[in-house]
């Protein structure tokens, strides 16, 4: 591809979310040379007409007692029954499956107290959601979701969250379970006070870490929204309990957790990258990474996305690009995004190309572009896990489309080819499923997510990066050996558990990405 000037948008607000961003949630895809569902410039809070034909409901007329409709700006005095019409209206136009919305009375108590209204609404839109399953039984739709518009700005807008600096894994996902610590992101107020990955939680101000103890108080403790301090009890292999006292604070996060090169034969070195979100400034650090593992002549790369679960898909397409090269990747689709049957022009030009350049973004757009570097690998071996979501499945499914021999190391990943536009209505952003992904050669049926080739565990009680660590011991092994190496025993570890996962909300596991 020669030289591109591209003009980016990206805003921070959800009520202009549809005219520049998209959430990738699962197998989403930036989109290149295409066109976004475009709000009314005059009401970016939605509304216009109905793709089913006629005047869709007004947007902005707010039931009274809607507690977030004071963040929507300019608003007209309504009902509940409004806010279920401009929901209803949205959903119809432009959910995935619209066809398969159930019929039910939407006057039904759960749906219409007027005392609870963003209760009544949720209840609303998961009603209307579709109750189809996948081949192996679980819900087609396990994604779509609503929030408060501006609690999402702030979550997203910052780059920051305020917290400990710690992402939890569970050993099940009902009480009771026990909690570790799968990693703590560098500087934050959990490494300063000394927490390490494996570091099992008893108790956060007395309350016992076992899901037993009071939720509220508990999830107070665990999730706060104030400086004060927290008392933690944690048990660590080989040691006394360990009792600390930590202040949350503004976390910033560090997507490439790790990147080095590894001698795993004389003279042969496999480039390995930790790499656990899809954020904006993931882009420095990888683009970094590559150069570096370039240096260091590595010949294959094992890619670590096991706490992954998903962010911008240009992050994802660039990746990709730097993992195959220029002469695999360069003008070839990454995703192509399949609409319903209603907005074929959406599908029409909803191709996404691999990424050739750096989008460095600064306020509303891209400072600088630059080439990509790139390590020009037919093989990549990948270390994933059920919390291996959304646009980190879409660099599996990208890369083999254009024939890359993607080699997946540890469990099934979450299946998320779907992705989503977001709108916002008196304060409350709406996020149904839109689209499906599918890569170069067509493929997007990932729904119960990609298997492994190799199955290995989440060995807790090694440092990642540490060579005897289960899953990066088999990538290595396979690399070596070619075939697969049996999975050892990790005890007191809740990487064995088939259940054991990160409990993130599913607004974390939807982020925001930019058209390109």
């Amino acid at each position: 591809m020669g030289r591109v000037t591209i003009k980016k948008t990206v805003t921070t607000g959800i009520s202009l979310l549809a005219s520049a961003l998209l959430i990738a949630c699962g197998g989403g895809g930036g989109m290149e040379n295409s066109r976004l569902l475009q709000p009314d410039p005059m009401n970016p809070n939605g509304g216009g007409s109905s793709s089913d034909g006629g005047s869709a409901p007004t947007a902005a007329v707010c039931a009274t007692n809607n507690p977030y409709k004071a963040d929507a700006g300019s608003t007209t005095v309504g009902t509940l029954k409004n806010e279920k019409a401009w929901v209803k209206d949205y959903v119809n136009s432009a959910y995935l499956w619209y066809q398969d919305t159930p019929q039910f009375d939407s006057n039904a108590a759960q749906f219409s107290d007027e005392s609870a209204v963003y209760t009544s609404l949720n209840n609303y839109f998961e009603a209307l959601k579709t109750p189809l399953k996948t081949a192996s039984g679980a819900k087609k739709d396990k994604f779509s979701f609503i929030y408060p518009t501006k609690k999402w700005e702030e979550l997203f807008s910052s780059g920051t969250t305020f917290n400990y600096g710690i992402e939890w894994k569970y050993s099940s996902k009902t009480a009771p379970w026990s909690m570790q610590v799968a990693y703590v992101t560098p500087n934050s107020p959990a490494a300063n006070a000394g927490v390490l990955r494996g570091d099992t939680l008893i108790s956060i101000d007395g309350l016992a870490a076992n899901g037993t103890a009071n939720e509220t108080a508990f999830n107070a403790a665990m999730y706060p929204s104030s400086s004060a301090k927290h008392a933690f009890v944690f048990a660590r292999s080989g040691a006394n309990d360990i009792s600390v006292d930590i202040t949350p604070g503004s976390v910033t996060a560090q997507p490439v957790l790790l990147s080095k090169s590894i001698e795993y034969e004389p003279g042969k070195k496999a480039g390995y990258i930790v790499f656990n979100e899809h954020i904006a400034t993931a882009e420095n650090q990888l683009v970094s990474a590559v150069k570096s593992l370039k240096t260091d002549n590595v010949d294959t790369l094992i890619l670590d996305l096991r706490y992954n679960g998903g962010g911008y898909l240009y992050i994802a397409s660039q990746l990709a690009y730097m993992i195959a090269g220029d002469a695999a990747a360069n003008g070839k689709v990454f995703e192509q995004l399949q609409y319903n049957d209603k907005r074929a022009a959406d599908t029409a030009k909803g191709k996404s190309l691999f990424e050739t350049t750096t989008c460095d973004l600064k306020g509303q757009s891209c400072a600088k572009v630059e080439p990509l570097p790139s390590l020009n690998l037919k093989q990549v071996f990948v270390i994933a896990s059920g919390d291996t979501c959304s646009a980190s499945e879409a660099i599996i499914n990208g890369l083999r489309g254009i024939d890359v021999d993607v080699q997946i190391i540890g469990n099934t990943t979450c299946g998320k080819p779907y992705g989503f536009v977001g709108k916002s209505n008196c304060g409350i952003s709406y996020f149904p499923m839109e689209f499906q992904g599918v890569n170069a050669k067509g493929f997007g049926d990932y729904a119960d997510g990609f298997s492994a080739q190799c199955s290995a565990t989440d060995d807790l009680s090694k440092p990642l990066g540490d060579t005897s660590e289960g899953m990066l011991a088999a990538a290595l092994y396979k690399k070596t050996n070619g075939s697969c190496k049996t999975a050892a025993a990790h005890a007191l570890t809740l990487g064995n558990s088939d259940e054991a996962h990160l409990r993130r909300p599913v607004v974390l596991e939807n982020k925001f990405w930019i058209a390109r």
